[in-house]
C-alpha cells in the first residue's frame, strides 16, 4: 500500500514583501524590472525571497519590503529570528530578475539600479551570491526549492531552467 502524496505547499511573495519558509515549502514570485533576492542556510533548511520595487528608500519606512536597503536586512533579521541565532555565515544569495522592461532609456533603467543596488548590499553583509539570472526585456517567475536550494527560472513562452 503506497502513502498518498501531500501536496507541496507554494508561499507566493507579494509585490514589495519577502518570505521566509522552511522545507519541504517552495516560495514563488513573479518579476519584471523588480529584483527577486533569495537567501538560504541549506544546513538549517531555511530560505527567505524578497521582491524588490526599488534601490533605495531615501529614508521611507512605510514599506521595507519594498526597497532593496530595508528588504534584504529585514529578510535577514527574520530569517536569524527563526532561526534563534545568526546565520549570515551560512547564507548563500541567487538574484534573478532586473529586466528592462520599460523604454526609459539608460539613465532610468530600474532594473539595473535594483540588480546594483542588490549586489552593493549583499556585499557588505558578506553574503555570497552563487548564481544570478537578471537583466534582458522579459519578466520571469522565479521558485525556490528550499529542500534542494535550487531556483527554477521560467521566461513567458520559454522553457524552465535552473540556477
Amino acid at each position: 500500500m503506497s502513502t498518498p502524496e501531500v501536496p507541496l505547499e507554494i508561499v507566493s511573495v507579494a509585490m514589495g514583501r519577502w518570505e521566509v519558509a522552511s522545507a519541504p515549502k517552495q516560495i514563488r514570485t513573479l518579476l519584471g524590472s523588480c529584483a527577486g533576492v533569495v537567501l538560504l542556510d541549506r544546513a538549517a533548511r531555511l530560505g527567505a525571497v524578497a521582491h524588490i520595487v526599488l534601490p533605495d528608500s531615501r529614508g521611507a519606512a512605510d514599506h521595507p519590503g519594498k526597497f532593496a536597503d530595508t528588504a534584504i536586512p529585514g529578510m535577514l533579521a527574520d530569517l536569524e529570528r527563526r532561526l534563534g541565532r545568526s546565520s549570515r555565515g551560512r547564507l548563500t544569495a541567487k538574484v534573478v530578475g532586473g529586466a528592462s522592461m520599460f523604454q526609459s532609456g539608460p539613465a532610468m533603467n530600474i532594473g539595473r539600479m535594483n540588480q546594483d543596488a542588490v549586489d552593493q548590499i549583499l556585499a557588505g553583509l558578506g553574503i555570497p551570491v552563487l548564481a544570478r539570472d537578471v537583466g534582458g526585456g522579459a519578466g520571469r517567475r522565479l521558485t525556490l526549492d528550499i529542500a534542494s536550494g535550487i531556483v527554477t527560472i521560467r521566461v513567458p513562452g520559454g522553457d524552465e531552467y535552473a540556477i
